[in-house]
């Protein structure tokens, strides 16, 4: 397996899809064009591919000085264990440089996963709530 990843090849929608369902990632995947929304207005993707494979993706919101927002990590179910998500993570702040921080809202199932990959967990958060989608 030759993985090789990226900060310049951006997925398309059917590609995303494919990823966020193989990899459980709760995201609106019956909604092709929110998806397709969700990666134009994003300024930092980073991605893994096994070939012509999506495998993995780290999607981001960043103003290049202060924060970026990770809002999404997925790595697919047959790839996990193997250093990809870590990877991508790191890339990610190799690209920002050291005067951003990371941050991101986990899904429930990843608490554990992000302090194991160098993430404190925050108690000063709020959020307003999204209205409701359904699949």
């Amino acid at each position: 397996m030759n993985l090789q990843y990226s900060i310049d090849q951006k997925p398309n929608a059917d590609q995303i899809i494919d990823l966020y369902d193989n990899a459980g990632l709760p995201r609106p995947t019956h909604d092709k064009e929110r998806i397709h929304k969700m990666y134009e207005n994003s300024n930092l993707i980073v991605t893994a591919w096994d070939g012509e494979l999506l495998v993995g993706v780290a999607r981001c919101l960043t103003d290049w000085v202060w924060s970026c927002y990770l809002a999404d990590l997925a790595v697919r179910q047959e790839y996990k264990k193997m250093g990809i998500g870590k990877r991508l993570i790191e890339l990610t702040k190799e690209t920002l440089g050291e005067q951003s921080m990371v941050l991101l809202l986990s899904v429930p199932t990843a608490m554990e996963y992000y302090p194991r990959v160098g993430f404190v967990k925050q108690e000063s958060s709020f959020i307003i709530n999204r209205a409701e989608w359904r699949q």
